[in-house]
C-alpha cells in the first residue's frame, strides 16, 4: 500500500531553535505551550471553568484547555489551564545584573580570610519584621547548609550568629553593632502586599539614620529576590533561588577586600 496517505497527514514540526525569537516549549520547540495556575472565587462547574478559559484567553493564550479544576470550597475553585501563546522575547539581547564574584569553597573562603583579615569574621543573619520563616537564613547559617552545601556555621574562619525569624530591625541592628558584625543577611520568605519589601526598606533606613550603613556589608535573599530589586533597595547584594551560602561568604570576603575592610 501506498504510503501517501501517511504523507498527507504528517506534521512538520519546527525544530529551529531562535534565540532572537524565543518561545515557550511545552511538547515540541517553538510550540509556546504555557501553563497558568490561578484561584477563582466561583463554584467548580462548567460556567467557572469556561471563566478560567475566557480569563486565560484575554491574556493572549489560544486554544486554552482547562487541565483541572479542584473544589477548596463550595465557592472557590482552583485551575490549571494549558494553552499556546505565539509571544518571543530577544534573548539574546537579555542583561540581567547578578553577583559577578567567582564563588569559592568553603575550604577557600577560609584560606582568603586567613590571608586577607587574619582574623574571623562576623556574620549575622536573621528573617526581620514579621517574617516567621527561617528556611532561608538556615540554609545558609546552619552548619548542615543545604543541598550539600555546608551553612556559615561551618567555616572555620567566620563568626555566625543566626538570630531566626521575626527579628525586630532594631534588635538586628543592636545585635549587629553589640557582636561588632561585618556582614548583615537577611532573609525574607513571605512576600504578600510586597511585605518583603517593606521589611527591607526600613532596615537600610534605620542604618542610615544611625549612620551605620556603610560599617556593613548588607545582603538580602529568598524566592523574590534578585540582585536587581536587592541593589536598588540599598543593599550591596540580593542572592535568590539556587544560591547558597558559599555563594553569599564569597561575595561578602571580597566585597569587604574591595572595599578595604580589616
Amino acid at each position: 500500500m501506498s504510503s501517501g496517505l501517511y504523507n498527507t497527514h504528517k506534521t512538520d514540526f519546527d525544530t529551529h531553535l531562535d534565540l532572537t525569537r524565543l518561545k515557550a516549549y511545552g511538547d515540541t520547540m517553538n510550540d509556546g505551550k504555557v501553563q497558568f495556575s490561578f484561584t477563582l472565587p466561583v463554584k467548580n462547574d462548567a460556567k467557572g471553568m469556561e471563566a478560567a478559559r475566557q480569563l486565560v484567553r484575554k491574556m493572549g493564550v489560544e486554544e486554552p484547555n482547562v487541565a483541572c479544576a479542584k473544589t477548596l470550597d463550595t465557592e472557590f475553585t482552583f485551575y490549571v489551564v494549558y494553552g499556546s501563546v505565539s509571544h518571543t522575547v530577544d534573548y539574546t539581547n537579555i542583561h540581567v545584573q547578578a553577583v559577578e564574584a567567582e564563588t569559592m569553597s568553603m575550604e577557600e573562603t577560609d584560606d582568603y580570610i586567613r590571608e586577607h583579615f587574619g582574623r574571623k569574621i562576623v556574620v549575622i543573619g536573621a528573617s526581620t519584621g514579621t517574617d516567621a520563616h527561617t528556611v532561608g537564613i538556615d540554609a545558609i547559617m546552619n552548619r548542615k547548609g543545604f543541598a550539600g552545601h555546608y551553612g556559615l556555621e561551618r567555616y572555620d574562619m567566620i563568626e555566625a550568629y543566626n538570630l531566626g525569624a521575626q527579628v525586630a530591625n532594631e534588635d538586628f541592628v543592636k545585635k549587629a553593632v553589640e557582636v561588632n558584625a561585618d556582614v548583615l543577611l537577611v532573609s525574607q520568605t513571605v512576600t504578600q502586599k510586597n511585605i518583603h519589601i517593606q521589611n527591607l526598606t526600613e532596615l537600610v533606613e534605620l542604618l542610615e539614620a544611625e549612620g551605620l550603613r556603610s560599617r556593613f556589608i548588607l545582603c538580602c535573599g529568598g524566592a523574590r529576590i534578585t540582585h536587581e530589586l536587592a541593589k536598588e533597595l540599598g543593599y550591596d547584594a540580593g542572592f535568590g533561588a539556587n544560591t547558597y551560602a558559599d555563594d553569599v561568604a564569597t561575595f561578602a570576603v571580597t566585597e569587604m577586600v574591595s572595599r578595604n575592610m580589616k
